[in-house]
């Protein structure tokens, strides 16, 4: 079996876990899903990813979004979801929610499952990207298999329009 470490922001839509999940084909896939939510990065570099992305209105809430862990049950019902959907396409998933050091976490769990290979799934996150500072970026020195980075799909975007 096949195992990749799924590193995500947000819940996956569906054209999301087509994508990932038809990655290997008909190969039997057992996906580890590492969940940081967007609320946990630096608010700044949120909205100019915004304003970069011509997301104007969500770049001025992001001055009302709350920081950090203040109410976990919205991330792990996106976690869950995330995980059923998996599971719904035959392949077998597990995943816990980050509250900090995402990488150091990575590196661990690859050590510890043998894992194949890393994908990280996130919105395009252009100045972190710039400097090479993207968890894809800062993984593929952290840890000894593939990290492949893929841009999260909107709901009504087709998987091969984002590709990363």
């Amino acid at each position: 079996m096949f195992t990749s470490v799924l590193m995500i922001e947000q819940p996956l839509t569906p054209a999301d876990v087509d994508f990932v999940a038809s990655l290997h084909g008909d190969d039997a896939v057992s996906f580890i899903v590492l969940m940081q939510p967007r609320g946990d990065q630096d608010r700044l570099l949120r909205a100019i990813d915004d304003v970069a992305l011509g997301e104007l209105d969500r770049a001025v809430q992001e001055a009302e979004m709350p920081e950090g862990h203040t109410d976990g049950q919205p991330a792990e019902r996106a976690l869950a979801h995330s995980l059923d959907a998996l599971r719904a396409t035959g392949s077998e998933a597990v995943g816990q929610l980050v509250q900090r050091h995402p990488l150091d976490l990575l590196r661990s769990v690859v050590e510890e499952t043998g894992a194949d290979e890393v994908i990280v799934l996130t919105a395009p996150h252009f100045v972190e990207e710039f400097f090479h500072r993207d968890w894809a970026s800062r993984a593929r020195h952290k840890v000894g298999v593939p990290v492949l980075k893929l841009f999260s799909h909107a709901a009504d975007e087709p998987p091969e329009s984002q590709q990363g």
